[in-house]
């Protein structure tokens, strides 16, 4: 596992192909959604149930496409999740953790209705 390329499993592509419709958050690009999904993840404390994720979809991306200008700064959140998580932060772990926290986070924009609308996306982060 690393993070040259970030993949998805079929349910988070399902998921994220939902909220891509206009009627939902209209934002079209898989890479913006799975960083609002990433942060969304990373902002709850708990530790994810799901360890083993199945990334069987035709989605994938480059990490410096999921990451954009922003790279180093969710570099450096993964890793310190890892650590506050009780890990070391290796290019396995923090591997690991991206798909983990990126998968609960895709879950948390589909679960939650407010959060399957732009204005619903910027409150959250406003109120976080």
């Amino acid at each position: 596992m690393s993070l040259d390329t970030v993949r998805l499993s079929q349910p988070a592509k399902d998921r994220l192909v939902w909220l891509k419709r206009p009627a939902s958050t209209g934002i079209p690009q898989w890479n913006v959604l799975c960083r609002w999904a990433l942060a969304l993840s990373l902002q709850d404390p708990s530790t994810p149930l799901v360890k083993d994720i199945v990334t069987d979809s035709n989605v994938e991306m480059t990490w410096k496409t999921f990451a954009g200008q922003h790279r180093d700064l969710y570099l450096a959140l993964l890793k310190q999740r890892c650590i506050a998580d009780g890990e070391e932060p290796t290019d396995e772990n923090v591997a690991r953790t991206l798909v983990v926290h990126l998968h609960r986070g895709i879950g948390y924009l589909g679960a939650d209705k407010e959060k399957t609308t732009i204005e619903g996306l910027v409150q959250s982060a406003v109120a976080s």
